[in-house]
Order: structure tokens, then sequence, then C-alpha cells
């Protein structure tokens, strides 16, 4: 009976020792991970979640749930705009989707930028700010960016016409948004080759100002990588400027005045000093 009862003692012992020996493993195993996920943590900071397409979508496509899935960006690195939301990229009340301003990639993030508000059709109006008009500019290949420009571009826009001294060329609007290329109003539909007509997005007095410049004289456009200006209206180039050629004053002589006598038959002139005021 002893010998029953030592024998059980010693795999009761066992056993214990090997339990204890596994959660030993277990416990270090879980707190390696633990480790592991704190530094990566720690490494690529906070992580939210956005939505993204599961198919590529072209423009004027509708955007379903059935095409969109939620995926993992580090918050530091989540560009602006991005919908971390369901319900702010489907409302519950809306009956119509939103439908894509351009052409979309598979996984790519979706912003409020490239999506219309739900119902609205994509075009031109869906790529305007509030209080924005649309303004179509006739180009060429003398208008300086007539085969390069595509949608979404930012143009400086100048006027060459008569001035003051002779015709000056000068800097009329600074970085405006280009919404479309002819009819096309993404990049990937805008056609290689010499555009006609390029829209800008523009207020009223832009508008204004773009129709008379127009009118008057030639306007030619550069593509630029910035935000506007803030010196645009202080660029102004003449033929002089151009050449280096500095004005000079001319200095007119004064006219000599003369005094008129008769004396008898004869008229006398004679020259005196001009009265000063």
């Amino acid at each position: 009976m002893r010998a029953i009862f030592g024998l059980v003692l010693i795999i009761g012992v066992a056993l214990a020792g090997f339990a204890v020996y596994m959660a030993q493993g277990y416990i270090q195993n879980s707190e390696t991970k633990m480790n592991a996920a704190l530094e990566r943590e720690r490494q690529t900071g906070k992580l939210v979640q956005v939505f993204a397409l599961k198919k590529p979508v072209k423009y004027g496509d509708g955007i379903v749930k059935a095409n969109v899935q939620q995926v993992w960006v580090q918050e530091k690195f989540m560009p602006p705009g991005a919908y971390t939301d369901g319900d702010v990229l489907f409302p519950p009340g809306a009956t119509k989707p939103r439908f894509a301003m351009r052409s979309m990639e598979t996984n790519e993030i979706l912003l409020n930028t490239r999506l219309t508000e739900p119902g609205q059709v994509a075009g031109l109006a869906g790529k305007l700010d509030p209080g924005m008009s649309a303004f179509q500019v006739r180009v060429s290949s003398a208008s300086g960016v007539a085969g390069f420009v595509m949608p979404d571009d930012l143009i400086d826009i100048y006027w060459t016409g008569a001035g003051g001294t002779g015709e000056i060329t000068q800097l009329i609007e600074s970085a405006m948004r280009v919404i479309a290329v002819d009819s096309a109003t993404d990049q990937s539909e805008a056609r290689s080759g010499s555009a006609r007509t390029i829209t800008v997005a523009a207020s009223r007095e832009q508008v204004a100002r773009l129709a008379q410049a127009q009118s008057s004289g030639r306007l030619t456009m550069s593509v630029v990588s910035g935000p506007a200006d803030p010196n645009a209206s202080k660029v102004e180039i003449d033929r002089n400027t151009l050449l280096g050629v500095e004005a000079q004053e001319v200095a007119v002589a004064a006219e000599p005045c003369y005094r008129t006598t008769r004396k008898g038959t004869d008229v006398v002139k004679e020259e005196i000093p001009c009265a000063t005021n």
C-alpha cells in the first residue's frame, strides 16, 4: 500500500513539475509576443481603420458597400478626408450612392475630395467648391501648356496686350485649378495631343477678369506645383524691361518769349525773358 501511495506521489509531483514547466514556457512565449507587439506599435504608432476599394472604379461609377472594405493605416500617415465612419460614407437616409470623381484603383483609400455627395452626379459641379464657377479658356499650341496640362493641375495665367508703355505681359491669375481639359474631367480620360480648351475653377470676379483678358489680348499658361503666389500681381514685363533698356527723360527746350512792337510801318519782334508762374 505504501508503495502504491509513493508511486502516486511521485507521478503527481512529476505531473506538477511538467505543468509548471509548460506554464512557464507559455508565459514566456506570451510575454515575448506582447513585447514584440508593443515594439511594433511603438514603431508604427496608432492604427486606424479607413475605407478602401476592393475593385477599381472609373470616373462616374457609383460607390457601393459591396465594393468597399476596411483597412488599417497608420494614423500619422492617414490622408486628409479619409472616411473612418461607415455612416458618413453611406448615410443611413441616403437613397442614392456617391459617385467617383476620378478613376481609382484596388485598395485605394476613399477620400471625400474624390467622391460626390450622395446622389450628386459626377461632373463639373461636383468638382467645384461652394461659390466657385467653371470658366473655359481657349488654348492652342502657343498657349504654353496645351499638350501637357491635365485635370487637377494648377496653372498660372499670363495676359499679353497693349499697355500704357506699349505691349506688356502680366501675371493675372496664380495657381488656378484645372477641372477639365476639353471634355475630360479626369486624368485617365485626358487624350494625348494639344487641347483646345481648358476649364478652371474660378470666383465670379476671376471669371470677369479672365473674360476681359481673353477678349482684349492673348493668354499664356504655365503649370505650377504650389499654392497661389501672394506676389502674383507684381509680375509685369514690357519690352524695355525684357531687353534691359532704361527709360531716359528727354529734356524739351522751352519756347522763347517775344515782344512785338510797331515802329511806323515796321514790325519789330524782340525776344524777352518769359514770365514765370
